[in-house]
């Protein structure tokens, strides 16, 4: 008899913001997986907060890839348009520079298997997991589904900082069924190099996706961003800005439809590394009044149908799901892909320089980017291109 037992894959995400451009060919085709992941989930919840993390999506894609043989290698591969065996250096290199303590700002990846009292996986499933994506494998009882999901929880809390607690139920857990649980967690804090004043956050309106308006509290701040308007193929245009983080490294860039009138769902689609990568060098440096919402987010979204609907079907199916170089003495399909992502944007007010109080002063009046309305963000680690998480805001 040919046993089939699921796999359980969780990603575990967040980020916290309190407060010259090169490119990696491969790690634009990694992002744009999530971003293709993405665009599914927005066309089936067009008028929910949606937040996601394109490089959690893509390591534990790229750790099943390492797992799956047959048709069911073929579909992860041709979705990714990568292989990770063939640029596994390329790839540690990448998350090595994402994590950098040059950032200044906070990142940390953590990759792990959670396998059942005395699965045996193949070794080189478990070494190239190791090398390439720092995966650790650990063991736990999935007998007692209670302990089981303790052990995982407790560890994604660990790798975020107590930010996320909670990524797996005990009934996620099938207790003669359960033979691997595969978790990403994916944690940034940064500070905003043009830091907004506690002072200055008032309530104002923002017009939602439902066509209500609701009184926000909404930061403000003159000073210099780099921004922009661009166009769809289509000749919509849009507003883009970058507010950069303290360490330079990372920014977050936001874009929103120009007319009111445009919904955002007219622009989601247009937007990919390739266009992002455009606006890094389109947009000019100016001083301008950004108000922006203050808001946190948070979501869990089983990644399950997007992905089919891009064309990753086998593994899922229990007939066709094909993971020969993770184990060959039993048959595994993935039975579901979490995803649990929370953002938080706020002032960060502790201090203000007096140079920062100094680019506040205004001899004119200067031009305005209000973010009153649905919008869409990505936080960028600018030297590799790597969106680390993306989101649409309909509501704050």
């Amino acid at each position: 008899m040919n046993w089939h037992f699921p796999l359980l894959l969780v990603l575990g995400t967040l980020t916290s913001v309190c407060s010259q451009f090169s490119f990696y060919p491969l790690e634009e085709l990694s992002s744009d997986v999530g971003i293709q992941v993405f665009n599914q989930i927005v066309k089936a919840k067009p008028q929910d907060n949606v937040v996601v993390s394109p490089h959690g999506i893509a390591s534990v894609l790229g750790v099943l890839q390492l797992g799956a043989d047959g048709k069911t290698k073929k579909q992860l591969t041709t979705m990714m348009r990568y292989s990770v065996n063939g640029v596994g250096k390329a790839l540690k290199k990448i998350n090595r520079l994402i994590v950098s303590k040059k950032n200044k700002d906070i990142v940390t990846i953590a990759n792990a298997v959670f396998a059942k009292n005395g699965f045996k996986m193949e070794v080189p499933f478990v070494t190239r997991n190791k090398e390439v994506f720092q995966c650790s494998v650990k063991s736990v009882d999935f007998e007692d589904p209670n302990a089981a999901s303790d052990s995982i929880n407790l560890w994604v809390k660990n790798e975020t900082r107590g930010m996320i607690d909670q990524v797996v139920a005990p009934e996620d857990i099938d207790v003669g069924l359960t033979r691997l649980v595969l978790v990403n967690a994916v944690y940034f804090k940064g500070l905003w190099k043009s830091r907004f004043r506690p002072e200055n956050t008032k309530k104002r309106p923002f017009h939602g996706a439902d066509g209500k308006t609701y009184q926000v509290p909404m930061l403000s701040q003159l000073s210099i961003f780099r921004c922009g308007t661009t166009s769809t193929p289509n000749e919509l245009w849009y507003n883009i800005i970058e507010l950069p983080y303290h360490g330079e490294m990372i920014s977050m860039l936001i874009a929103l439809p120009t007319e009111s009138t445009t919904p955002l769902s007219a622009i989601i689609p247009h937007i990919s590394t390739k266009t992002i990568g455009s606006w890094m060098t389109t947009m000019v440096a100016k001083r301008v009044q950004v108000i922006l919402p203050k808001f946190t987010a948070e979501a869990e979204t089983d990644l399950k149908d997007p992905l089919k609907a891009l064309g990753i079907t086998d593994m899922f199916d229990q007939s066709k799901a094909n993971f020969a170089k993770i184990t060959r003495t039993e048959g595994l399909h993935v039975s579901r892909v979490l995803q649990k992502t929370k953002i938080e944007v706020s002032e960060d007010g502790t201090k203000a320089s007096a140079a920062t109080t100094a680019i506040l002063i205004a001899r004119s009046s200067p031009p305005w980017f209000i973010v009153d309305r649905p919008f869409v963000f990505f936080i960028r680690h600018n030297p590799t291109g790597t969106i680390l998480f993306m989101g649409q805001i309909n509501k704050p």
